[in-house]
């Protein structure tokens, strides 16, 4: 095989890498931003239910102070009751404690209405709180891992750049100006195809027989008459049956 042919499909093969280690590394901000999201909204809903349980709870406190207004009013109207002159105003003194024990009446069933409401806030609060706690314990792992992670790939990544300009240096400049144009072209980034069966893979157009044979001494840098690729012929790895022999050969 050619020099040429063999550069650019080791170039090829950085070029995939390249392009998949800056998609990793693109990728991990946004995965933890997904992640993130996720518990702002468990954040939101807790603070929500927080927000319910503190103005039940607030409600609650109102109510004690209102019944025991309404008792010390009704404490003083019974001792009003025993200076009252005529009947009328006993009534009336009655009355109004009539109506202070309707609203402690009152007061108290709220209360019982509200102590069923606050039972199940309390029970999702303390289970979200707990939740919440463990996710935030996962975030920041899953953080700290695409922390590393990113580390590494950025150096894989240099590394690997390095390497790709080594490489093109050794590639002659026309066979460097094809390769190049058929990586914009072709969105997989594949601008070179192994032919298998007298087939090129990227295609999977049948080659003429003649032309096949060309390609399959790799002697020169050939392209696919369809895609315009450029083709190369692997020969298939055939194995030794000798059981004194494991090594293989290329037919």
């Amino acid at each position: 095989m050619i020099a040429d042919l063999q550069l650019v499909i080791q170039l090829q093969g950085l070029d995939l890498k390249i392009t998949a280690l800056e998609n990793e590394i693109a990728r991990l901000p946004k995965q933890i931003a997904g992640i993130e999201k996720a518990l702002d909204s468990h954040q939101r809903k807790l603070d929500v239910d927080r927000a319910a349980l503190s103005a039940n709870q607030k409600e609650r406190k109102k109510i004690e102070g209102d019944v025991l207004a309404h008792q010390g009013k009704i404490s003083k109207l019974h001792d009003q009751m025993q200076q009252a002159k005529n009947n009328e105003q006993y009534k009336a003194f009655q009355h109004e404690i009539d109506f202070c024990q309707q609203e402690i009446r009152k007061c108290e069933d709220r209360t019982i209405v509200l102590m069923e409401e606050s039972e199940p806030l309390d029970r999702n609060v303390k289970a979200a709180e707990a939740e919440l706690k463990k996710e935030k314990v996962a975030v920041d792992a899953e953080k700290a891992t695409a922390k590393d992670r990113t580390a590494a790939d950025q150096q894989q990544l240099a590394e690997m750049i390095a390497k790709r300009k080594d490489v093109v240096k050794e590639i002659s400049p026309a066979v460097m100006v094809k390769y190049d144009r058929l990586r914009k072209k072709h969105k997989n980034g594949y601008a070179v195809s192994e032919v298998i069966d007298g087939r090129c893979q990227m295609c999977q157009i049948s080659l003429r027989p003649q032309y096949f044979q060309e390609v399959r001494h790799n002697n020169d840098v050939l392209p696919c008459e369809m895609c315009m690729r450029l083709l190369y012929f692997n020969p298939p790895a055939v194995f030794d049956h000798d059981i004194n022999s494991p090594a293989f050969s290329k037919v």
